[in-house]
């Protein structure tokens, strides 16, 4: 089985959990994922099976949304609800002073990773040290925030929630702390849902109990997206019988016997191949001022 299912991960549940689940159903070994959610978050979990799973290095940084609802007033170790309070205050904060802090926040950031993550310090993952108590320092990195809203706010409560475009990598939950921080409170995140990942969206996703009720029907592949849906953004070059032929024994393709009904890529661009009869291949490399476009990954069915 080869392609994309699009799940809508349930809460409880870690991406890992997520891929073994769906191992079991479709029988297929090779299943990779395509960014970790936290257990307590919900949402577009992109999964690629088979040769697919070949793709997972060359995905596109094309950003992820997410509806993110927080509580001022606590921080928890864990940056979540599901952690420790390790800090408290009272201090009433107004949507106005909420939307002023919002606006440091928006654009080309630094961002320290959290102790529980997956980022790994000296060769050991910071939630294995930060479950036995101890903080290492972390450097900050950079993320890109590419809009940040704030949704619903009871400033009573003192509960609201975010809609969040984002880079690849970014902490939704170290965001919420440092926008309260920035605001001169506490906060934490109480509930986290993705929304869009990889250029699908929660409309293209399926809750884990529909895929099972389809994969007890024999009808899981029914719902398995083509593997080039991943790079739908990346422009197509058809070609020829002969070229498909050289393009799957790893060949570069010469450029000036391609038939391009657009103009060509941009030097550099990662192109999807198709051979006759729209067969997906794999991706390519343009490069223009060499002449030709370089064989990237076979990712078509052989």
């Amino acid at each position: 089985m080869n392609g994309v299912i699009v799940l809508d991960k349930p809460q409880g549940f870690t991406s890992f959990d997520a891929v073994a689940v769906v191992r079991g159903l479709s029988r297929e070994k090779k299943i990779g994922h395509t960014g970790t959610l936290d257990p307590m978050a919900t949402g577009v979990l992109p999964l690629l099976l088979g040769r697919a799973a070949k793709a997972c290095d060359l995905l596109a940084d094309t950003g992820k949304e997410y509806r993110a609802s927080f509580r001022l007033g606590e921080r928890r170790d864990t940056g979540d609800c599901t952690g420790q309070v390790v800090e408290t205050d009272e201090t009433p904060v107004s949507r106005e002073r909420l939307e002023e802090a919002l606006t440091g926040f928006r654009g080309d950031i630094l961002q320290v990773p959290p102790m529980y993550s997956a980022v790994s310090v000296g060769g050991r993952r910071l939630y294995e040290l930060a479950r036995k108590g101890l903080e290492v320092e972390r450097r900050a990195r950079p993320v890109t925030i590419f809009s940040l809203e704030l949704g619903a706010y009871d400033g009573e409560a003192r509960e609201g929630e975010l809609a969040v475009s984002c880079s690849k990598g970014t902490y939704i939950r170290v965001l919420i702390e440092d926008i309260a921080r920035a605001a001169g409170t506490a906060g934490t995140m109480t509930a986290l849902r993705r929304t869009r990942a990889c250029g699908f969206s929660l409309e293209d996703a399926l809750p884990l109990e529909r895929l099972k009720e389809l994969a007890g029907q024999g009808e899981l592949p029914s719902v398995l997206r083509p593997t080039d849906s991943l790079f739908a953004a990346c422009p197509a070059v058809s070609v020829s019988a002969a070229q498909s032929a050289r393009f799957l024994n790893g060949g570069w393709l010469d450029t000036a016997r391609l038939r391009l009904a657009l103009p060509p890529p941009e030097e550099g661009t990662l192109c999807r191949i198709y051979g006759p009869e729209r067969r997906f291949l794999g991706l390519g490399r343009w490069q223009g001022e060499l002449g030709r476009l370089d064989f990237v990954k076979l990712l078509g069915e052989l």
